[in-house]
C-alpha cells in the first residue's frame, strides 16, 4: 500500500470513475475508519483509496459528505484533517453544479477561481485547530499556479474549459429560479452543495487546492428546466473523461 502520497482527490457526484484508473489500490470503506462519516448519497461509493495514478502516489476519496445529510461541518471536513495528518500538500476537488453564467452550457467544465460560502456555518467555527491561524487568509483559496497549469493542459488537449466562481448552498433542494437569479447577482457562475467547506479547511491546513465543477444543469433565465439527481449524475458521467484528463495530467506533472 502507498504510504506517503502528497496529493489527494475528492471525487463527487458522477465523477468517481477516475478511481477506476488508480493502480496498486488499497480501498478502505469509510465505515471501517474511526470517526469517518458514511456517505448516504446515491453515486457516492464511500471508500478511501491509496494507490497510484500514473506514476504518482495519491489518496482519493470515492464519495464525500455533505451538510444536508445531517452532518455538522466538523464531520463534513474531518477527512481533510486526516489528509493533513497524512502529509497531503495538494488537494484536487470536483463537483457537479448548476450554471448561472449565461455563457455556460450543460457539460461544460468550470475551473473554480474563487468561491462564495452561502452555507449556514463556517467549518472553522469553534475552537481553533493548531493547523492554522484563527483568522486564515482566503485571498487565494484556489491556487493560481495550479489554475494556470490546468488552463495550459486544457489548451494542449483541446478541451474547452470555463472559469468562474462557485457558490455553495445548504441543499438538498435544487435552487429556485429566483435563487439562481440572486446568486448570479452575487457574482456566482455556478452553484452546488459541497466543496467550499473542504477548501476552507484545506487552506487552514496549508494545503493547496484546485477545483473543477461540471455544469450539469442551467440556472439561467429561459433555460431552467426541472432536474433530478439522476440527470445530474448522467450529465456528470458524460463529461467525466475530460475532467479526468486534466487532473491526471496535472498530477503526473507535479
Amino acid at each position: 500500500m502507498t504510504t506517503s502520497p502528497a496529493t489527494a482527490i475528492i471525487l463527487g457526484t458522477g465523477l468517481g470513475k477516475l478511481a477506476d484508473e488508480i493502480t496498486d489500490a488499497t480501498r478502505i470503506p469509510y465505515k471501517e475508519i474511526p470517526n469517518f462519516p458514511v456517505s448516504t448519497v446515491e453515486g457516492h461509493s464511500g471508500n478511501l483509496i491509496f494507490g497510484k495514478l500514473g506514476e504518482k502516489d495519491i489518496l482519493a476519496m470515492e464519495g464525500r459528505f455533505h451538510y444536508y445529510e445531517g452532518y455538522d461541518m466538523k464531520e463534513v471536513t474531518f477527512p481533510v484533517r486526516v489528509m493533513y495528518e497524512l502529509g497531503i500538500k495538494t488537494l484536487f476537488v470536483s463537483n457537479a453544479a448548476g450554471g448561472t453564467n449565461p455563457g455556460f452550457e450543460i457539460g461544460d467544465l468550470m475551473i473554480i477561481t474563487d468561491h462564495i460560502n452561502a452555507l449556514p456555518e463556517n467549518p472553522l467555527r469553534g475552537k481553533n485547530f493548531p493547523t492554522g491561524p484563527r483568522f486564515p487568509d482566503m485571498s487565494e483559496a484556489y491556487d493560481k499556479g495550479l489554475i494556470r497549469e490546468a488552463l495550459g493542459i486544457a489548451r494542449e488537449k483541446g478541451i474547452k474549459v470555463q472559469q468562474g466562481v462557485y457558490l455553495a448552498t445548504q441543499g438538498p433542494t435544487f435552487e429556485t429560479p429566483a435563487e439562481y437569479k440572486m446568486f448570479r447577482t452575487w457574482g456566482a457562475d455556478a452553484v452546488g452543495m459541497s466543496t467550499v467547506p473542504e477548501v476552507i479547511v484545506a487552506n487552514h491546513c496549508g494545503i493547496k487546492c484546485f477545483g473543477v465543477s461540471v455544469i450539469t444543469d442551467l440556472g439561467v433565465e429561459g433555460k431552467i428546466v426541472e432536474v433530478s439527481h439522476e440527470e445530474v449524475q448522467k450529465a456528470a458521467d458524460a463529461v467525466q473523461p475530460l475532467m479526468a484528463d486534466i487532473m491526471r495530467e496535472m498530477i503526473n506533472r507535479a
